[in-house]
């Protein structure tokens, strides 16, 4: 069967992965805190904060997500670097967040994207234990093709926007765990490994 046989507004075939998402800043933001207080639930004396100033030898750094919680008796401090850009993201970007966990003496880093990574920053964090989230939309996570028909279809629950945690770097690829509420375990493992 063709596409012009097909009623009108019915897409034919699956849509390709856009290199940027359009999502707000608040909206992104939000999903982000949103996925961390999730795991932070089922964390001891977890605290979670937006958009905090937080004073080192070196200076102040603003932070747009601190979470922290205990484990053995140890608090374990994690910085989010939130990026709302058009363009991908390069290793410098990586390596900034990396010189803020090393002057704050925290634990943990995670930078979450509206863009992609460049292999050079998947690389970078890979090597020094800095996960990497890019936002996708939730329709490309799930595409289930009829095969006569050939459209899209997408289920009522979906979420609008999905989090690719991205990990295991291994040559020219990587694997990449898929974060929505209530799937979130991929970046609980890394936050408390």
């Amino acid at each position: 069967m063709s596409c012009q046989r097909k009623a009108p507004n019915v897409s034919c075939k699956p849509m390709t992965h856009p290199e940027y998402i359009n999502m707000t800043s608040e909206e992104f933001e939000l999903t982000v805190f949103s996925y961390l207080n999730e795991i932070g639930s089922e964390l001891d004396k977890f605290e979670i904060k937006h958009n905090t100033k937080e004073s080192a030898p070196d200076g102040t750094y603003q932070i747009d997500v601190k979470a922290s919680f205990e484990a053995l008796g140890v608090t374990i401090n994690v910085l989010v670097e939130c990026k709302h850009h058009k363009l991908p993201i390069k290793r410098e970007t990586i390596q900034v967040l990396n010189d803020r966990l090393q002057s704050l003496g925290a634990q943990k880093g995670i930078m979450f994207s509206t863009s992609p990574f460049q292999s050079g920053c998947i690389e970078y964090a890979e090597k020094h234990g800095i996960a990497l989230v890019r936002m996708i939309d939730g329709r490309y996570n799930y595409q289930t093709k009829s095969f006569e028909s050939k459209t899209i279809h997408y289920p009522e629950d979906l979420s609008k926007y999905v989090g690719e945690y991205i990990y295991n770097k291994n040559g020219d690829n990587y694997t990449t765990y898929n974060l929505q509420s209530g799937w979130i375990d991929g970046l609980k493992e890394f936050i408390l490994k």
